[in-house]
């Protein structure tokens, strides 16, 4: 009877251990914590990355379907091929094609107080133009699109101008984007459903200046589609001025921007193969694609290049991945997600697992955390990571969204987003703003380093 005793009480013992006795940290495990320090130190002495963004940024903006994204589709081949990455390969994807043209005017009209005042423009994303001589009407100065809908009866032939701004008083950026956006991307529809001519929009910033911001607008195919642009911060503040001393002013707007068949593109996919799990596939990357007005540096040129450099520091440290390592410049995030689509359906059908996939697109700040779609153990898992990701600048790791492109994959383990601070993030945003020169090379290469970091413990750890 002891024995039996003695043996069942064994036999709960070895079931129970794991519980009782959880799994060795790796926290402190000394090999990590040494290779993390090599990504930091050799990102931030190298500075390779940050002058390969230098490199790419020399071919200027790169909108779906234009010849500069064309172009910078064969350079980045060409510069993983470059760099030693064990497959290289293009993936066609058919995106829109929208060309903003030469002509983007807005003056005061039919004013005493501001007649021929001009206002600084920009087309937003997708719009339709406006006839030659442009469209001559009174403004209604609307506040959001349940004001819109308030108000509906007024609207009628006029341009209506949506001023809500950016909320400057949130700590966390893009939810005071999140808050406004609604207003760019809807409001060209709903007001022209109640029969108006034009719309413009406050610049969605956080920055006080003059440059207007531009982005996607989303037409419904069952409403007329009228034209859109948004003012400059500085101008959009004195046109609501102008409307108080002035109602009755009228705005002329000229566009002659036009949309073309779709063209055809490509993603750019390099990848590491692994040495134990080559189906196992870790993937990380942003968005090649960015809007005509700046060069595309901070949106996503920072997020595509410190992808491109993971790779590179595993080769420059002679780190040979057990998993595949994959990165991908996704192509039309801005206006269609349609490489982030094209990828989703490669990896639904393809012979592989993608363990994580990691999109990098909040801009160049310094590291902050990573956001994660995935069940609550592997969160809670890559949790006790932190103290080694702190040694390149990451502070949480959290549940929550990922990214635009990376979104659409479905089988994924882990959907990641890497985030860095966001406070100048909507300073440059769609806008002639977006220049290399606001690039800060440390924080840029921290976040090449703190993504190479995550990549290697998830390599080595799983999932």
């Amino acid at each position: 009877m002891r024995r039996f005793t003695f043996i069942l009480l064994l036999t709960y013992l070895i079931i129970l251990l794991p519980i009782i006795i959880p799994a060795q940290s790796i926290s402190n495990d000394n090999s990590y914590i040494k290779t993390a320090d090599q990504f930091v130190r050799t990102a931030l002495t190298d500075r390779k990355g940050f002058m390969i963004l230098g490199d790419l940024c020399k071919i200027g903006p790169r909108l779906s379907g234009s010849e500069n994204s064309i172009k910078a589709i064969h350079w980045a081949k060409a510069k993983m091929e470059s760099l030693g990455f064990d497959r290289v390969w293009l993936q066609p994807v058919m995106v829109p094609h929208w060309i903003r043209g030469n002509i983007e005017q807005a003056k005061i009209v039919d004013s005493k107080l501001f007649n021929n005042k001009k206002l600084v423009i920009a087309d937003l994303g997708g719009s339709v133009n406006t006839p030659k001589a442009g469209i001559t009407a009174g403004v209604i100065e609307l506040n959001s699109l349940k004001e819109l809908d308030s108000l509906k009866e007024e609207v009628k032939g006029k341009i209506v101008y949506f001023s809500r701004p950016l909320d400057a008083g949130l700590l966390n950026t893009f939810t005071g984007y999140g808050g406004a956006v609604d207003q760019r991307l809807f409001g060209p529809s709903r007001a022209a459903q109640y029969g108006a001519v034009a719309v413009l929009i406050r610049s969605i910033t956080t920055k006080y200046d003059n440059v207007p911001h531009t982005g996607v607008t989303i037409y419904t195919d069952t409403i007329p589609k009228i034209p859109a642009a948004s003012l400059g911060y500085i101008d959009a503040d004195f046109l609501s001025m102008a409307l108080k001393e002035d109602p009755s002013l009228k705005i002329n707007l000229k566009m002659n921007c036009k949309t073309l068949p779709d063209a055809k593109s490509f993603n750019v996919i390099g990848e590491l193969r692994g040495t134990e799990k080559p189906n196992e596939i870790i993937a990380i990357g942003g968005h090649l694609d960015s809007w005509d007005k700046g060069v595309g540096a901070n949106d996503d040129g920072t997020g595509i290049i410190q992808s491109l450099e993971v790779l590179d520091l595993f080769k420059r440290l002679g780190i040979k991945p057990k998993r595949t390592i994959r990165c991908i410049f996704y192509i039309n995030e801005e206006n269609g997600t349609r490489g982030g689509i094209a990828y989703e359906k490669y990896a639904d059908t393809a012979k592989e697992v993608q363990l994580a996939a990691i999109e990098a697109d909040a801009g160049s700040g310094s590291p902050r955390g990573f956001s994660f779609t995935s069940d609550s153990t592997t969160i809670a898992k890559v949790k006790t990571w932190i103290p080694i990701l702190q040694r390149a600048g990451i502070d949480w790791v959290r549940k929550g969204g990922s990214g635009e492109d990376v979104g659409q994959i479905k089988n994924a383990k882990a959907l990641i987003g890497y985030i860095p601070d966001e406070q100048r993030y909507f300073d440059y945003h769609h806008s002639d703003n977006d220049q290399y020169s606001i690039i800060q090379p440390r924080e840029f290469e921290l976040g090449s380093a703190a993504i190479a970091t995550l990549v290697y413990l998830i390599d080595r750890e799983g999932l």
